[in-house]
This record gives structure tokens, sequence and C-alpha cells, in this order.
């Protein structure tokens, strides 16, 4: 996996690649999950992303594009998918229960399902960070009681 400047040149040939497949292919999902993935890789050697693999092989194209992104951004959910006027429509979200004008989608169309999907999912990753930024471990301190006097003699 790239990152960087070079990730966004990645993310961008691969939203080209998708956007101009005519149809899903194993080809296609295996250089979306070894060049836009960060967890699936971790989670394939654990056994926890076994199953996309398996709706890979049995071309389950959208049951593997949900699945890939169950696994990859778990904060975010399907919020709509609809057909109109020829193309599909997906769009991702990390707060569907919010009003569409107040949230943050990832919005993507194409005349097939399983890569409008992808095409979001792509869209998402735009916008999660690429490399997770560290939290700082900070042990919870309980505040004070009011009242609260030092007696001790600094002199």
């Amino acid at each position: 996996m790239a990152f960087g400047s070079d990730y966004a040149v990645l993310l961008e040939r691969l939203d080209e690649a998708v956007r101009f497949a005519p149809k899903p292919t194993a080809e296609l999902f295996a250089k979306i999950i070894a060049s836009a993935c960060i967890r699936i890789p971790v989670l394939g050697k654990s056994g926890k992303a076994a199953g996309i693999g398996g709706l890979v092989e049995t071309r389950a194209w959208t049951d593997a594009a949900l699945a890939l992104i169950e696994l990859e951004l778990p904060t975010w959910k399907l919020r709509r998918l609809i057909w109109e006027e020829g193309e599909w429509f997906c769009s991702l979200s990390r707060h569907p229960n919010l009003p569409p004008a107040l949230d943050d989608t990832a919005d993507a169309s194409h005349e097939v399902m399983p890569l409008a999907i992808l095409l979001a999912f792509l869209q998402a990753r735009r916008s999660a960070p690429a490399i997770p930024h560290p939290v700082a471990a900070v042990p919870p301190v309980d505040s004070a009681p009011v009242g609260l006097l030092c007696c001790d003699n600094f002199t």
C-alpha cells in the first residue's frame, strides 16, 4: 500500500479503473484490496477476511463489495442504493441517522451496482485517513473535590 501523495494518485487510478470497467472481476477486487485496503490484509491473516475471497470466487460481486466496506471501513454504512435513469446511485455514510442535508456522504454512480458500491467505497476511503492517527492514551483523572486545600509548608 502506498502512502502520502502517492496514495491519492493510486486512489485516482483505482477510481478510473472501476469507473471504466464494464463488469466486476476478481482482478479488480484484488487490485482494490492490495492497493486501498489497510485492515483486510491484517484481518486476512487472522481468517476474518476469508469471506471476501469466497464471495469473489462465487462471483457474488454485490455481497463482496458490501463485505469490503464492512471490514475495511466499519464506521461507514450503506445509506442509499437506488436505480435511477439507467444508473445505480450509492451513498455511504458515517452517520446514517442524520438527515441527508446534514450528513457528509460518499456518493457514486455506475451502470453496474457492485461497481457503484466500489466507487462509493473509494470515495469514502479518500475521506478516511490512510494512516490512522494514534490516539494518546491518557489515564482518566478524577476531578478534585470542591474545597480541597493544600496545607504543605514550602518554606
